[in-house]
């Protein structure tokens, strides 16, 4: 989709419009959202960052997808100047003026961050926002030298955007995440936030995400998906959590799924980019408590990712089974 159907349909005098989620845990679902709700959201993002009209926005995102779209929607309704340029891995490398608003998935930052002159941009944006995966130690240490305000966002398509942010760099940066004006947040019996937005939501949404709730009621901050739990033998295991600790020392792509298994009724197992399988073995052993160790490290030509560059982790379970169905790598013990 090209800005001038995004703009068309958002004009064509209905009051809803059709979006797709990311497709992070299965295939992408189509979800028809009212268009005031939008509008409620671009507000909340405006207000809560201080934007105002004729602030200059980026849009490298696609329209296909809630982030694209809202980014759009927030140049409409609070009068930013959208800034248009293809996506793709490289987005600064288009933009030649000082930017106000950017929202980009890590990938794109951290391919940014690869290329001085892209680097030297992107730290002018006043507002960077990351969201559609997490970012690493590694990344996270490079954003602290960026003079202007970097965010990491919480939201989904459901939720017509993020309703949450938190500061990665400066004197403010935060593990926790601060709702917007008037969203509050509660945990269900699993431990899984819920979200009460009436301005976005009809009615409060339960999230797969496992998260803890800070002592003042409003902050959270979230440990991984209700769906990325593996129960290994009476233990439960947070994939996320696997992934976090290994991060600051494997140093090729990666990600943890899980298998079946006879005795522990569910093991993980670790999809790798390397040609050197038993290396990652190796730190896999040396860094993670031994329940947490892979059954088998597994190396694949790439890691299956959504359209938005998320893991797609049904697929990536799905590639797991198929691969131990004729060669089995063995994990540490």
């Amino acid at each position: 989709m090209v800005l001038r159907e995004f703009i068309d349909e958002w004009n064509n005098g209905s009051g809803s419009l059709l979006v797709h989620t990311s497709g992070s845990t299965g295939r992408p679902k189509p979800v028809w959202v009212e268009k005031w709700r939008m509008e409620a959201s671009a507000r909340n993002t405006c207000s809560f960052l201080g934007l105002h009209k004729g602030d200059k926005a980026l849009l490298c995102m696609p329209l296909d997808y809630i982030a694209g779209k809202m980014m759009a929607v927030r140049s409409i309704v609070c009068g930013l100047q959208l800034i248009c340029v293809e996506p793709d891995g490289h987005p600064m490398r288009h933009v030649s003026e000082p930017v106000d608003l950017a929202a980009m998935v890590p990938l794109q930052v951290y391919n940014t961050l690869q290329v001085a002159e892209e680097c030297e941009r992107l730290m002018q944006v006043r507002h960077l926002l990351i969201g559609g995966g997490s970012v690493d130690a590694g990344m996270a240490a490079r954003l602290q030298a960026f003079p202007n305000a970097v965010w990491s966002t919480y939201g989904m398509t459901e939720t017509l955007s993020h309703v949450a942010l938190r500061r990665l760099n400066g004197q403010d940066a935060s593990e926790w995440y601060t709702p917007f004006a008037g969203v509050g947040v509660s945990l269900d019996s699993d431990g899984c936030l819920i979200i009460d937005a009436p301005q976005v939501c009809a009615s409060p949404l339960t999230t797969n995400d496992r998260a803890v709730i800070a002592g003042d009621g409003r902050r959270f901050r979230i440990i991984g998906r209700k769906d990325n739990v593996i129960c290994c033998g009476g233990i439960k295991i947070q994939i996320e959590e696997v992934e976090n600790a290994l991060r600051p020392f494997l140093q090729v792509p990666f990600l943890v799924t899980k298998c079946e298994d006879a005795k522990f009724g569910e093991r993980p197992v670790l999809l790798a980019v390397s040609g050197n399988i038993a290396e990652v073995q190796r730190i896999c052993a040396a860094v993670l408590p031994k329940y947490w160790h892979p059954s088998s490290c597994l190396p694949v030509d790439e890691l299956p990712l959504t359209p938005t560059g998320k893991p797609a982790r049904a697929a990536a379970e799905q590639i797991a089974a198929a691969i131990l169905g004729n060669k089995e790598y063995p994990g540490p013990g």
